[in-house]
């Protein structure tokens, strides 16, 4: 079952909408989003959009890649937890992460730059280095 993403079931006042178009169109057609949760395994879903093109949607993730903006390298690595989401609060305490989501990985606190749900992989930038104890 798919999402209708249309404007023509209601006005802001309440009232009907009268269809201007006789059908509804598949393009119309949204989905739900996907919600990319830290896991111990990768998962991603293949999925067919518009126009034949393909969408790869990560739905588990264990590793991003981080780019140190120090020393301009990046590097694959573990994500430990997710610590802040601004988009929703509640997103990072059930692990789920989106962009802009505030991530804990081996090398220190990083931002995901990318959109998990979309691109099927986690890029983030490095805020805060993690000090060698």
């Amino acid at each position: 079952m798919g999402v209708y993403q249309g404007n023509d079931l209601r006005k802001p006042t309440g009232g009907r909408k009268r269809p201007h178009q006789k059908v509804k169109r598949k393009y119309w057609m949204g989905r739900y989003p996907t919600f990319t949760r830290l896991s111990n395994r990768e998962r991603r879903e293949i999925i067919r959009v518009r126009g034949g093109n393909h969408k790869v949607r990560l739905k588990e993730a264990v590793y991003a890649n981080v780019v140190d903006p120090q020393t301009k390298t990046a590097k694959k690595v573990r994500i430990l937890r997710v610590v802040e989401t601004p988009a929703n609060p509640h997103y990072a305490r059930s692990g789920i992460i989106v962009k802009g989501t505030i991530i804990e990985t081996e090398l220190g606190k990083a931002v995901v730059t990318s959109r998990p749900g979309q691109d099927g992989v986690i890029n983030a930038v490095l805020i805060e280095r993690k000090t060698p104890s």
